[in-house]
């Protein structure tokens, strides 16, 4: 499966949008623009899509109005808490900006995730 880049306007509309503040974290995830807050995905950037880590009550808010917008990085394995961004979303700056901010104030109260430490590799 070949994945393509992000535009270049939606990149540029993506790091506009997020909250300034310093618990907020980008970087990469599945070669797209992400943005993490204590070590959680709360948004970020898919092919020509954006997509939001939403609470039931914001995705479903969302769904009322745009219809189901499942987020599927995979055909048919959805991300569970996860939204598409509509694209009638994506056009309008400040209800871009508005989601994502909700996404991060759904994700920056869970306590940070520890990682794990990395499994030694079986001496030979």
């Amino acid at each position: 499966m070949a994945w393509q880049k992000s535009p270049q306007g939606l990149v540029d509309l993506f790091a506009e949008c997020l909250p300034q503040d310093r618990r907020i974290e980008q970087r990469r995830m599945f070669g797209y623009p992400a943005a993490f807050t204590n070590g959680n995905m709360f948004a970020g950037l898919f092919g020509d899509g954006m997509f939001a880590r939403l609470s039931p009550s914001d995705r479903q808010a969302l769904e009322s109005e745009h219809g189901p917008c499942p987020f599927e990085p995979m055909p048919g394995r959805p991300m569970k808490d996860y939204a598409r961004v509509p694209d009638a979303v994506v056009a309008d700056e400040q209800a871009v900006a508005d989601l994502i901010e909700r996404a991060f104030a759904f994700c920056v109260s869970p306590p940070p995730k520890v990682k794990k430490p990395r499994k030694r590799e079986a001496r030979r």
